[in-house]
């Protein structure tokens, strides 16, 4: 297995090819344009976002990639290579008199799903970004979509934000607008929201909206402020390597939204707008308050919350330190993931079993990423250990009768864009 990052603009040339050449043969003729949007890996910062946290995400080099051409009617053809499905609607079903459309809007401040959705599935996240679209007062026109992605599904780097903003970008550029980076990350989360009934926070959307080369960004979810942070591994002769588990998840099911549920009752008891208005100075007595009046697993949700919070905020000051530790990283990755674990219940067995064998095989330090019950887990990792530490996870995987797991390294890239 070959991790040369160097490879990341051949698999970006040969990904658009792949587009290109797929959509003349499903729909004929050449598309106008291929668009591309990132995948990513949440360095430190997990469920914070829906908490109005900090997270601290980067875009990767696996993209998913939209090529489009306007149709002359109102028609939109979205085509998935990967699962070989086609979707077909007209968009003025999604927009007219009495429709399950005009039931919420763009506008809504809790984004709850909506009742009666025109399509369901893989198929609402696309569908959902041209409702959303419109709904806003964007002139959709009618396309075709032809989709493929390099982005593993269900692995916790975010396919679907990846599938949401191409699909945006396609469609704004056949239709003749543009989308700002703000407006795309914005109008693409509350498309999984609404549309597609994920109570995913923004952290998604605008990592892969806002990505850059070499770079993680520290985010502040509440004001939308994101700050660029560097994140230069290679002059530290290190790597980012990414363990997908290849254990599916699914974050419309109930355990996402019990967690969010629960850090929403939880300010509410505490009186405040959202857990991240919690000073790590004031947990102790936080924590006595919410396990008291709501109980202890309440109380754990919330110092997760918190202590995740002054996480993201330690690891960006150790990347301005010189030189950087990356040991003090890798120990607030462990502490990240103890507490995903432990406090907020979300890694699983395989998440677990990766940390720990790569921590104990060399790596300075590792966690699950993304919202948990499978997925993958990042670790930290000396070029000079990369062989120990794959080789250990391969059979620690293997004495657990786990499925094989994959590798790859995170190479930081840039966010959604035109490419063709």
């Amino acid at each position: 297995m070959s991790l040369d990052t160097g490879a990341a603009a051949s698999a970006v040339d040969g990904a658009r090819r792949e587009a290109e050449l797929g959509f003349a043969e499903r729909f004929g003729g050449e598309p106008a344009g291929v668009w591309a949007a990132p995948g990513r890996v949440n360095v430190i910062g997990e469920h914070t976002d829906y908490n109005d946290g900090f997270v601290l995400p980067m875009a990767i080099d696996r993209a998913c990639y939209a090529a489009a051409a306007p149709r002359a009617d109102r028609v939109l053809r979205v085509y998935a290579a990967q699962l070989d499905q086609e979707v077909e609607l007209s968009l003025d079903a999604l927009v007219g008199p009495g429709s399950a459309a005009d039931t919420r809007q763009a506008t809504d401040p809790d984004m709850s799903p909506l009742a009666e959705p025109a399509v369901s599935g893989w198929a609402g996240y696309p569908v959902g970004v041209a409702w959303i679209l419109q709904q806003a007062g964007f002139p959709v026109s009618g396309a075709d979509v032809f989709l493929t992605s390099t982005v593993p599904v269900g692995s916790g780097l975010s396919s679907s934000a990846a599938l949401e903003c191409a699909t945006a970008l396609a469609l704004a550029g056949v239709s003749g607008f543009e989308l700002s980076t703000a407006e795309l990350a914005r109008h693409t989360q509350r498309a999984e929201n609404i549309y597609a009934g994920v109570p995913c926070g923004p952290l998604d959307q605008m990592s892969s909206a806002f990505g850059q080369d070499g770079s993680v960004l520290f985010i502040d979810t509440r004001t939308g402020d994101v700050r660029p942070q560097p994140f230069d591994l290679a002059a530290e002769d290190a790597l980012l390597l990414v363990i997908d588990t290849r254990v599916s998840h699914a974050h419309g099911e109930n355990g996402y939204a019990d967690r969010r549920s629960a850090c929403e009752r939880s300010a509410e008891f505490l009186g405040v707008r959202a857990l991240r208005d919690i000073p790590l100075s004031e947990l102790p007595e936080a924590f006595a308050k919410v396990s008291v009046g709501l109980g202890e697993t309440f109380a754990r949700r919330v110092r997760h919350v918190v202590t995740e919070d002054a996480r993201v905020e330690q690891f960006v000051e150790i990347l301005h330190q010189e030189p950087v530790s990356l040991p003090r990283l890798g120990h607030r990755m462990m502490q990240s993931h103890a507490s995903l674990r432990d406090d907020y219940e979300v890694s699983a067995p395989e998440l677990d079993l990766a940390v720990s064998t790569a921590v104990a095989a060399g790596a300075h330090g590792a966690r699950m990423t993304g919202g948990g019950f499978g997925g993958s887990a990042i670790a930290l990792v000396d070029r000079d250990q990369l062989d120990a530490v794959r080789t250990a996870v391969l059979e620690a995987f293997a004495e657990h009768g786990y499925t094989e797991p994959q590798f790859f390294p995170a190479v930081a890239s840039a966010g959604a864009r035109r490419i063709a």
